[in-house]
């Protein structure tokens, strides 16, 4: 069976569409490009509200040290996930799996070390007003953040949008909750837990349904375009 011919209406509509475009720069790169804003976002939160009064108290390597230790692992994440958004490079079940597990065990031992390098009493009529603050707070920076990585993965076209926008949430809260940490000063289990955490946390569901909604009213790849006026 021959292949049908293209009438020449056709051609010449094909031919006035024909442009060069410019590639794509590999997800290293462009998460690279991203790394002076993470750290931008690390130095945000202490200089904006204030260094934590008790940071004197605290080893280097406990405080600078963990903080950029989690800072760097939030820019591995942002580079996951704009790996994840290029079509036919979608991460492995095993990567997607050991990003998870590395950003939770570290979260938890630089919780468990904060708190018992130096652990914070909190009265119960202040622990509530802590806990919003410290919600609040990271949500008026980590969101700015979330919008910056998930444009850079929004341009390409991700095939699981969920999955991407999750991980641009969790490098996004990885990278401001690092900075929160020289920021506040209650080194106390269940306000980390919930507030830090719940930021992060609500930062990576924010970004997978900001992503679906995106996916889902975007045109698909090849529908036609109105014509130029």
């Amino acid at each position: 069976m021959s292949e049908p011919r293209l009438s020449p209406a056709l051609r010449r509509a094909i031919a006035h569409d024909l442009a060069p475009v410019r590639p794509y720069a590999a997800p290293w790169r462009r998460a690279l490009a991203f790394a002076p804003f993470g750290l931008l976002l690390v130095a945000v939160p202490p200089l904006v509200w204030g260094w934590r009064d008790n940071l004197s108290l605290v080893p280097g390597w406990a405080s600078w040290g963990l903080s950029a230790l989690q800072a760097l692992l939030g820019l591995i994440v942002v580079g996951a996930a704009l790996r994840e958004a290029v079509p036919g490079r979608a991460l492995s079940r095993r990567a997607l799996l050991l990003i998870l597990a590395s950003a939770l065990a570290l979260f938890v031992g630089v919780t468990l070390t904060t708190v018992a390098v130096l652990p914070t009493i909190v009265s119960p009529a202040a622990r509530v007003p802590w806990l919003w603050e410290c919600l609040s707070e990271s949500a008026s920076v980590g969101v700015p953040a979330l919008a910056i990585v998930a444009w850079l993965a929004w341009r390409v076209l991700p095939g699981r949008p969920a999955l991407a926008g999750a991980l641009c949430g969790l490098g996004a809260g990885m990278l401001t909750d690092a900075g929160f940490r020289l920021f506040c000063q209650v080194d106390q289990t269940e306000h980390i837990v919930v507030a830090h955490g719940g930021a992060v946390v609500g930062l990576m569901a924010l970004g997978a349904g900001i992503s679906v909604a995106i996916d889902h009213w975007r045109p698909p790849a090849g529908a036609p375009q109105p014509p130029a006026r």
